[in-house]
């Protein structure tokens, strides 16, 4: 069995028992399966398994009614090798109900789709964002992010793309410009972001524990130019967005919390650093998108807290 098939294996039995018994609340409205790539993407590919890859759904709270609402697009982890958006469906339902419009998008998966793939359907989420505002009332100056994990790397890589022209142009495709400029000032940002038990900077020294992530989502299989190109903290200046982030007693990828706020305090950018749990009570990674905990709650509380210091 492959590595990405373990990995498969046992998150979804983990997160199948997460989320068990739990059903759309009643006070939330959906809008299921809407494709978001951008015109001609599939060709002649539209009844493929890529399909699926590029599906999104969007979760309004239904007392809003028709009113534009703030945005936060969900990135979800899962190693770079398993997830998709109803893994997540509870969790941004949770952060819809507390006033916003929640984007919860599927992204190609390694091995089978290798990097920057995961980063080029990110860029293809916030433009379908940024171009479907009146349809789904979204407020596009208050576009926000949050991601955990794997989502964590992916989303602070996106905002380096959107505020670092030297990360950006190692890409062949571009960030959506509000203006038609097209200049790095113009690029879409989002306004603020919450980064969740993620993953911040791969290096030699870590290599071994990461050999296999970078293996099966790296083309080849993770040389050192590799590593360098998805390290969020080689990348962030001072107009990288604010940022919340935090970890937690228990988390395997703790130790990566310091090296990103040393890396924010350092280029200026403000931020909020939060650790959970305790030594005598500790928790699980991405312990956040376990709604029924009371320490998520204070959680997905806190992050739409700083975000709405950014309104």
């Amino acid at each position: 069995m492959s590595y990405s098939e373990v990995i498969r294996r046992e998150f979804k039995i983990s997160d199948e028992e997460r989320d068990e018994g739990l059903t759309t609340p009643c006070d939330v409205v959906r809008y299921d399966d809407i494709f978001y790539a951008q015109e001609n993407f599939l060709g002649e590919e539209t009844d493929s398994q890529l399909y699926k890859w590029h599906l999104l759904d969007v979760y309004r709270p239904k007392s809003a009614g028709d009113d534009i609402l703030p945005v936060i697009v969900n990135v979800h982890g899962g190693g770079w090798v398993y997830g998709d958006k109803d893994v997540y469906q509870y969790y941004c339902m949770d952060l819809c109900r507390r006033g916003y419009a929640v984007v919860n998008f599927s992204y190609r998966l390694a091995p089978e789709y290798k990097f920057p793939a995961q980063l080029e359907d990110t860029n293809m989420a916030f433009k379908w964002v940024l171009d479907n505002a009146d349809q789904y009332g979204f407020d596009t100056d208050r576009i926000y992010a949050v991601g955990d994990s794997a989502g964590a790397n992916i989303l602070g890589l996106y905002c380096a793309m959107c505020t670092n022209e030297e990360y950006a142009g190692k890409y062949d495709f571009k960030v959506p410009c509000r203006n038609t400029d097209d200049t790095l000032s113009d690029n879409f940002v989002p306004r603020a972001i919450g980064l969740n038990c993620g993953e911040y900077e791969i290096s030699p020294a870590n290599m071994r524990d990461m050999k296999g992530f970078m293996r099966e989502l790296m083309p080849n299989k993770g040389t050192l130019e590799e590593l360098e190109q998805i390290c969020v903290t080689k990348y962030i200046n001072k107009d990288f967005p604010p940022t919340f982030f935090m970890t937690c007693y228990g988390d395997f990828l703790k130790d990566q919390a310091p090296l990103l706020g040393n890396k924010l305090k350092e280029a200026g950018v403000p931020y909020v650093s939060r650790l959970y749990g305790s030594e005598e009570h500790p928790l699980k990674h991405v312990f956040n998108c376990d709604i029924r905990m009371d320490e998520a709650k204070m959680c997905n509380d806190e992050t739409c807290e700083f975000f709405e210091r950014y309104e």
